[in-house]
């Protein structure tokens, strides 16, 4: 049940990811265009480009944890029996928690002190532009530790245990 959620979020976080990279495609254009054509500009551009950036990134690092999709190494792990797997699979997730909690603990901190501050620009609290790190840490860590968990009740396949999507010994269009 946990599963189908986080796959609806990271489908509701990819269509938003595409609203924020056609949102910042049109501002900058558009931008553009106004200054060199026209003498004027959008003043709100820039930083609210800064911004979707931002959040475009934040929300695609929640999406790539789900896939497995960031950089890895499996050369040591894809070795071991499904013993040394397992142990390196739980060692690795709980650094990646602890990690999480560094970062929402970090990303709280600054939300937190900057909620009375605004942009330059937009006059939009600055909380709004830290959230994202703390969206992404509490989200990693609700899927990391859902992963941990269905690892110690047995419900995941030992194919998982090795966590990179693929590799480059294995030729594009073959499973690795």
């Amino acid at each position: 049940m946990l599963d189908k959620a986080i796959d609806r979020l990271c489908r509701l976080f990819a269509l938003l990811m595409v609203a924020c990279l056609a949102g910042m495609v049109v501002m900058v254009f558009g931008n553009v265009v106004l200054r060199y054509g026209f003498n004027s500009g959008i003043t709100v551009s820039e930083e609210l480009s800064r911004w979707l950036f931002v959040w475009m990134t934040f929300l695609g690092a929640v999406v790539a944890v789900r896939r497995h999709a960031h950089l890895g190494t499996d050369t040591l792990v894809s070795r071991l029996p499904p013993a040394g797997k397992k142990i390196c699979f739980v060692i690795g997730h709980l650094l990646m928690l602890w990690l999480c909690w560094l970062m929402a603990r970090g990303g709280w901190q600054q939300t937190v002190i900057n909620a009375g501050t605004t942009s330059a620009v937009m006059e939009a609290s600055m909380a709004w532009f830290y959230a994202s790190g703390v969206l992404f840490a509490v989200l990693a860590g609700v899927i990391i530790a859902h992963e941990l968990f269905k690892l110690l009740t047995g419900r995941l396949d030992d194919s998982a245990l090795v966590g990179i999507a693929e590799s480059e010994d294995v030729p594009h269009g073959e499973a690795p």
